[in-house]
C-alpha cells in the first residue's frame, strides 16, 4: 500500500492543509494518506507538546504503531514537521522510504537570522503576546505564511473556526517554538530518496535554507516562483505536480 504521512508545522494541525490531501491522493494515487498531529496541536490539543524534535518523533511514530498504521512511510512535511520527518528518516532508517520537505530549516545547514527572518521577530512577538486573540493571530499568519490572497477572507475564518474548537495551548506553542529553534540535524543524509520544495516568496524563513539542506543531502530542490511558506496552501496542484513527476507518475491535472 502506498502509505502517505503528512505533518504540519508549528501550531497547525491537520485540518490546516485544507483540500491539499484530497488533490495530492488523486494526483499521486495515494491509496492512504495519514493526517498526524503533534502533541498540543489537533485532536492532541489538550495533551502537553514536546520540547524537541525527537520526542516529536516518538509521539508520532507511537501514535501511529499503536493504530495499526505500520511503516514503511512516505512523508510529506513542511516546516517543523519537515524537520521531525527528517529526523524520523535518521533515527528509524527503516521507517521511511521517502521525505518531501517543503519549506524547512535546519542547523548547521542554515543560522539562525536565515531559518526565522530578522523582520519578523517584532511581529511574532506580537502574535505570542496576543495568543487569545484569533483575528489578530490568524491575520498575522497569513501575512506571514501566505501569497495566495483571493481565498484569505475564507481561510482566515476557517483558521479562527479551528482555533474555537481545538486550541493550542500558549505553553504549548512556546515548547514546539523551542524544539524547532534547538534542532540540529545530522550531516549525513537519509538513506531514502529526498525531495525538497521551497517558495520563492517565503516571508518567514528564507528559501535558502531549502537550498542548504537538498545540496546538503544531495537531494532534488524544486523551488514555486511566487508562493510562500505555506507552499501547500499557495499552490496545492503544483507541489501535487512536482511529487507526481519525482516520483515517475503522470499528474492527473
Amino acid at each position: 500500500m502506498s502509505q502517505w504521512v503528512f505533518l504540519r508545522g508549528l501550531g497547525r494541525e491537520a485540518r490546516h492543509w485544507g483540500n491539499f490531501p484530497a488533490l495530492f491522493a488523486q494526483t499521486v494515487h495515494a491509496e492512504k494518506i495519514t493526517l498526524q498531529d503533534f502533541a498540543g496541536n489537533g485532536v492532541f490539543n489538550l495533551q502537553r507538546s514536546a520540547k524537541s524534535v525527537g520526542s516529536m518523533v516518538e509521539f508520532a511514530r507511537a501514535h501511529l504503531m499503536a493504530s495499526s498504521i505500520k511503516p514503511p512511510y512516505q512523508l510529506l512535511a513542511m516546516s517543523l514537521g519537515a524537520m521531525v520527518a527528517s529526523q524520523w528518516a535518521l533515527r528509524y532508517p527503516k521507517d521511511i522510504n521517502r521525505l518531501v520537505l517543503i519549506n524547512t530549516s535546519m542547523r548547521p545547514f542554515s543560522h539562525t537570522a536565515q531559518r526565522l527572518r530578522l523582520q519578523n521577530w517584532p511581529g511574532l512577538a506580537a502574535v505570542g503576546l496576543r495568543w487569545r486573540n484569533a483575528h489578530f493571530v490568524e491575520r498575522t499568519v497569513f501575512g506571514l505564511t501566505c501569497r495566495r490572497l483571493d481565498t484569505r477572507s475564507n481561510d482566515e475564518a476557517a483558521w479562527r473556526e479551528i482555533r474555537a474548537t481545538a486550541p493550542v495551548a500558549g505553553i504549548n506553542l512556546a515548547r514546539q517554538l523551542l524544539a524547532a529553534a534547538c534542532y540540529h540535524a545530522e550531516p549525513l543524509a537519509p538513506d531514502c530518496p529526498v525531495l525538497v520544495l521551497s517558495g520563492r516568496a517565503d516571508a518567514l524563513v528564507d528559501p535558502i535554507c531549502s537550498r542548504h539542506v537538498a545540496n546538503a543531502w544531495a537531494a532534488q530542490h524544486r523551488q514555486h516562483e511566487w508562493a510562500g511558506h505555506d507552499l501547500p496552501h499557495d499552490d496545492p496542484l503544483w507541489v501535487c505536480a512536482q511529487v507526481a513527476e519525482w516520483l515517475g507518475l503522470d499528474a492527473l491535472l
